[in-house]
């Protein structure tokens, strides 16, 4: 059963989604990437977005470690139940409505978030299928770079048998890590270099 790491709600079970549809994130891929992100801090105070969400597993931990706004985009009618399971779970410990879900696809998300004033995002999860080619993860990440902040981090959880992302010009390689059949590739708006190990 998958946890929520630290923080908050530290220790909390999440709900899975049932079936093999979904590829959750292991724990110990889980509990490095976070290590990572809190030696970059990046979660204190900040605005995340967790796309193809999943259970959210990713987002509500990053609400539990202090981010002040989460978005779980999910569009599957049935993990979309379990994020917001795991989404209320979270929110009840912190005593405010942090994490939101949003039943919806990516691409649709992001065309919205275009056309509103939404305020950018400073880390952003993206854990797309395995199915999901590369050409179609470069629209995405084409329609998300404008909604950045100037410090933000991506970051792309992919097989490790896939080519690293074709970024858009506004955007570049952090770096990436290897677990097992996984990889982590980070990436940030170009120009504003985060120092980071490998």
């Amino acid at each position: 059963m998958s946890r929520i790491v630290a923080g908050a709600a530290g220790g909390s079970p999440l709900t899975s989604v049932p079936g093999d549809g979904t590829r959750p994130t292991t724990d110990r891929v889980k509990e490095a990437l976070f290590s990572r992100l809190e030696s970059m801090n990046m979660l204190s105070g900040t605005r995340v977005l967790d796309l193809y969400a999943g259970s959210g597993s990713l987002g509500v931990e990053s609400a539990s470690r202090g981010a002040t706004s989460v978005e779980l985009i999910e569009f599957n009618d049935k993990a979309a139940a379990v994020c917001q399971s795991n989404a209320d779970l979270v929110n009840k410990v912190i005593g405010s409505k942090v994490v939101r879900v949003q039943r919806s696809k990516v691409e649709a998300f992001l065309a919205r978030a275009a056309e509103s004033a939404t305020e950018p995002w400073d880390l952003v999860f993206m854990d797309p299928p395995y199915p999901l080619t590369e050409d179609e993860l470069s629209l995405v990440l084409e329609l998300l770079a404008p909604h950045l902040s100037s410090f933000a981090v991506v970051v792309v959880e992919r097989s490790a048998r896939t080519p690293e992302p074709s970024w858009p010009e506004s955007m570049a390689l952090l770096s990436q890590k290897k677990y097992g059949e996984t990889r982590l590739w980070f990436a940030e708006p170009a120009g504003d270099q985060l120092p980071a190990g490998d």
